[in-house]
């Protein structure tokens, strides 16, 4: 339930338009709907400002079906991260709208009509290689669906930092930045040092022995020289984008 929703209710009910009745029929899923193996929580978009968002990791297909339903029935809308092919077909063939993304793992049903972009700018995404591009599509997915216009930069890592030296016009551009990177985890600090935007950071898996899973990549971005640079937890494009839409958001 948004903020506008619950308002034209209440207005309705207030001038007569809408009976009681009718009211509390339309609030039968707010603020929690209970499915038994999950709470749908119809509140969040009053209290953070976009509606919840489907991790299916962990989640049958029959539950992350469930789920879904229950927010496109309504918002008319879901985003659903981490989906398998599985999980992803049987989305597409429940909601012939929905866009998947297989790079990233994404299906997103998005409203319609669209709303206006949120935000004062665009979101700009970072990636130091192409082997980062699932978790830089995962981010891009997902600040888009929360309504920010959002470009890409890929494949400008440090290995050839003349390709970022070349993008200059567009980091300054952006309202907010994420960068992308595996490996030794260094183009965040590169690009933290050419910016006066926010900053976030993805360490990623990618990388050799020594990278441990994205541990090293982590640990450079959380020791980062240039300043105010966050970080987010590896692989998580997800809760990058996240933060970045609401400064992007609060920003206006």
């Amino acid at each position: 339930m948004t903020g506008e929703r619950l308002a034209e209710l209440l207005q309705g009910v207030a001038g007569g338009a809408i009976t009681p009745g009718d009211a509390l029929e339309q609030l039968r899923r707010f603020p929690v709907e209970d499915l038994a193996y999950a709470q749908v929580d119809h509140l969040r978009p009053l209290l953070q400002g976009h509606q919840e968002v489907v991790l299916c990791s962990g989640k049958s297909t029959d539950q992350v079906l469930g789920i879904c339903r229950s927010l496109a029935d309504t918002y008319g809308a879901f985003l659903a991260t981490r989906a398998t092919a599985e999980i992803g077909q049987a989305l597409q063939q429940a909601f012939p709208r929905a866009r998947l993304n297989p790079l990233a793992r994404t299906v997103h049903l998005p409203p319609d009509p669209a709303p206006a972009p949120a935000g004062r700018g665009s979101v700009l995404i970072v990636t130091a290689g192409t082997s980062d591009l699932p978790v830089a599509e995962e981010a891009a997915v997902v600040a888009t669906a929360l309504g920010n216009p959002v470009t890409r930069l890929n494949d400008v890592g440090v290995a050839g930092i003349h390709r970022l030296m070349r993008q200059q016009e567009a980091l300054r551009g952006a309202a907010v930045i994420i960068v992308v990177a595996g490996m030794d985890g260094a183009l965040a600090s590169v690009v933290g040092g050419m910016v006066a935007v926010p900053v976030i950071a993805v360490p990623t898996s990618v990388g050799y022995g020594t990278a441990f899973g994205g541990v090293s990549a982590l640990l450079a971005m959380l020791n980062s020289c240039a300043s105010g640079v966050t970080v987010v937890n590896i692989d998580n494009g997800f809760g990058a984008a996240a933060a970045a839409s609401r400064i992007n958001r609060h920003a206006r």
